[in-house]
């Protein structure tokens, strides 16, 4: 059994297996795939290893890197709880969207998706938060779901994010890099 995954149950360590064969995959695609928000800029001479290491620093470091991005993802697969870094970049590509008569029918959507009770993605908010964004709901602006998206990056910052950095994912990288 691999070090890092004996708690799992047969099914989990096999889809982590599986997630971190892809991470290899995901990490070495085009950087010029993916949301604007996931973009990172190159910095000449900088390798990967720099870039992972300094994604140790904080979990803000990491999320304006695509490919930490990409890596967090992963971790956060293998623990089932990806919704917390799908919630996030969608509020942020969400804030960067054109304001317009549009801008209602995709706060709708995030919130049938990630907010409401039993939402497909559903992310653990406290019920003070998921009543801000409701009544924010009554006039959507880019800021709505600002109380969610503080509430869901602290749960990543202080429980996900720690176990990453411990994480095969994680340290993995170092060597790939």
């Amino acid at each position: 059994m691999c070090k890092g995954f004996a708690a799992l149950p047969d099914s989990g360590l096999e889809r982590a297996k599986e997630v971190g064969t892809r991470l290899g995959i995901l990490l070495l695609k085009s950087e010029s795939t993916g949301s604007r928000i996931e973009r990172k800029i190159r910095i000449p001479g900088r390798s990967h290893a720099d870039e992972t290491i300094k994604w140790g620093e904080s979990l803000d470091i990491l999320l304006d890197h695509k490919r930490g991005v990409a890596a967090f993802r992963a971790f956060l697969r293998s623990e089932f709880s990806e919704e917390n870094i799908d919630f996030w970049v969608t509020c942020e590509e969400y804030k960067n969207a054109k304001a317009g008569s549009k801008l209602p029918l995709k706060a709708q959507k995030i919130y049938d998706e990630f907010v409401k009770v039993q939402a497909p993605k559903e992310v653990n908010l406290d019920s003070r938060s998921r009543e801000r964004v409701h009544r924010n709901m009554a006039r959507p602006s880019p800021s709505c779901f600002d109380p969610a998206q503080k509430r869901i990056h602290g749960l990543m910052e202080t429980d996900s994010f720690p176990r990453f950095l411990k994480s095969q994912y994680y340290l993995g990288l170092f060597k790939q890099a």
